[in-house]
């Protein structure tokens, strides 16, 4: 079923605040907290240092009444840069990839920067920062086989 959720960007210390969220809210990871050194090679990608593979890709867990905060650390061997207005991003999770279509279509119209929703190893993603400086992401995850 479609959702929301939030998702918070940090320099490095994404798993530190998770397992403290975790302790908050009294739940439990959605899934078990995915690696950069998980994640299948890309063309042109850097190499990771033994410290940056280790950096959280992807945490999520759930909080109230359904919602669910998603975590990832920003990697500063490649460039990222922690400022205010880009560490927490909406995320959409739509049913199918036409809504995803037409979700980012028109929330990506007049924005600044984008990338169109595509598949990814993990599922169909993409993401924008709307006309109004308003992060947002779209995913719908692959379902198991």
């Amino acid at each position: 079923m479609a959702h929301v959720s939030i998702y918070l960007n940090f320099m490095g210390n994404t798993e530190e605040a998770f397992n403290h969220y975790k302790k908050v809210f009294r739940t439990e990871f959605s899934a078990p907290i995915m690696r950069l050194k998980n994640a299948p090679p890309y063309p042109g990608m850097p190499a990771l240092s033994e410290t940056d593979k280790n950096k959280v890709m992807h945490v999520a867990l759930p909080t109230l009444g359904g919602t669910e905060i998603m975590g990832t650390d920003m990697i500063e061997s490649m460039g990222h840069k922690l400022i205010q207005g880009n560490n927490v991003t909406i995320s959409l999770n739509p049913d199918t990839k036409a809504e995803a279509d037409r979700l980012f279509k028109e929330l990506s119209d007049g924005g600044p920067e984008s990338v169109a929703p595509h598949d990814e190893f993990w599922g169909y993603w993409g993401t924008c920062k709307d006309k109004f400086g308003i992060r947002w992401m779209f995913n719908i995850t692959n379902q198991p086989q």
